[in-house]
């Protein structure tokens, strides 16, 4: 237990200083990264713990995403929709729309479940693909739309301006957000491991596993459903806000079909209802791609092109690659990345095996001393 309290800080420092030794893309990276950890977190809320398939947890990432840009943007330019709120709220109403989505998609959750539930959910895929590319104002078309300025108390905070060094590192924009990325995932694990260790994650756990048993012990089986929805849909939301800010400038391109199941591919990697296993299944997805390209066109990955003229492109290829790993893990390892960290703690935990304590030649089988010997 002592080791938690001497590893979190120096986890905290060494993500914290990632500007200070980093280029701007490896940034970026890192920052999408943390982005799909939180909305991973939501859906192994709502798969791993509730038991709901929802294929179209992208969907919720991306009304997160553009409803930060209209309720930020600026009202009345070049005929996109925009409140003009500050973007501290934007980001909130954000968030807030994502769960409101997963408010009103809830009663389809409270009456379906398995595969219905799942390609129920799909639907909204398709609704939105043709919502994001042909609501011009909304989302600006095929040709995207730029995201405002996020800033806190007049401080930018993403963007890149104002110019700021610190000890010779320049913390531009995309430094500062991903400090604010680090702290926002941080309390998405706090949140998510109270969930699911606390009351709520037990009646869900309960509700995916006997629903008969869960309503006869009082536990409201459609409610804690909806609850599951709304929780995850504002995960969603939250990485969604991430997503647009280190983005800046979205298309419709991004919320594909491919972008939702990759979310699924992120917590089963990781370990269906682990928080931990979601954190690093949303890294290891978000980051799979970028190390490729990084790696294209050296002696180690020569095959692989970013521009995708002389080989793979990078993206491509590591959606080939976590493909096969999630069909690996689901033959060989169904508990995901969680399931392997488990059974190693297990192991190490396990007492050694003790000896049988050796018999005196002093005493007899009953602990006697012999009548000889005394």
């Amino acid at each position: 237990m002592w080791t938690r309290y001497i590893l979190l800080p120096v986890v905290a420092i060494v993500l914290l200083s990632i500007p200070f030794f980093q280029p701007r893309d490896v940034q970026t990276a890192l920052t999408s990264a943390v982005a799909f950890a939180i909305a991973a977190i939501g859906l192994t809320i709502l798969v791993g713990v509730g038991g709901q398939l929802s294929l179209a947890h992208g969907v919720f990432v991306a009304v997160g995403a553009y409803g930060y840009i209209v309720l930020a943007g600026e009202p009345g330019v070049e005929d996109r929709w925009g409140l003009g709120l500050p973007p501290v709220l934007a980001a909130i109403g954000g968030v807030a729309l994502a769960a409101l989505l997963g408010l009103i998609f809830s009663p389809v959750a409270a009456r379906l479940k398995g595969l219905y539930l799942g390609m129920a959910s799909l639907a909204l895929i398709f609704i939105s693909e043709y919502v994001f590319t042909y609501v011009t104002p909304l989302t600006g078309g095929l040709q995207g739309r730029s995201v405002q300025q996020f800033d806190l108390f007049g401080i930018p905070l993403s963007g890149s301006t104002p110019k700021l060094e610190i000890l010779g590192a320049n913390i531009d924009g995309i430094a500062r957000l991903w400090f604010i990325a680090v702290i926002a995932l941080f309390l998405a694990v706090w949140i998510g491991l109270r969930i699911v260790r606390g009351r709520p994650g037990q009646a869900l756990q309960l509700v995916r596993d006997n629903p008969t048993a869960a309503a006869a012990i009082g536990v409201n089986v459609q409610h804690a459903k909806a609850e599951a929805f709304v929780v995850s849909s504002a995960y969603a939301g939250v990485g969604g806000v991430f997503v647009a800010l280190y983005s800046q400038v979205l298309t419709p391109e991004t919320f594909n079909i491919v972008f939702s199941i990759n979310f699924l591919a992120m917590i089963i990697i990781g370990g269906l209802g682990s928080i931990g296993g979601a954190v690093f299944g949303g890294a290891f997805v978000a980051l799979l791609a970028f190390t490729m390209n990084k790696l294209g066109g050296t002696p180690l990955l020569p095959f692989i092109d970013q521009t995708g003229l002389n080989g793979i492109p990078g993206g491509t290829f590591s959606t080939i690659v976590f493909g096969v790993i999630v069909v690996l893990i689901l033959v060989f390892e169904p508990t995901g990345g969680a399931g392997i960290v488990r059974r190693i703690r297990s192991r190490r935990a396990k007492p050694s095996p003790v000896a049988p304590p050796q018999q005196s030649h002093d005493t007899d089988s009953r602990g006697a001393v012999p009548e000889k010997t005394r």
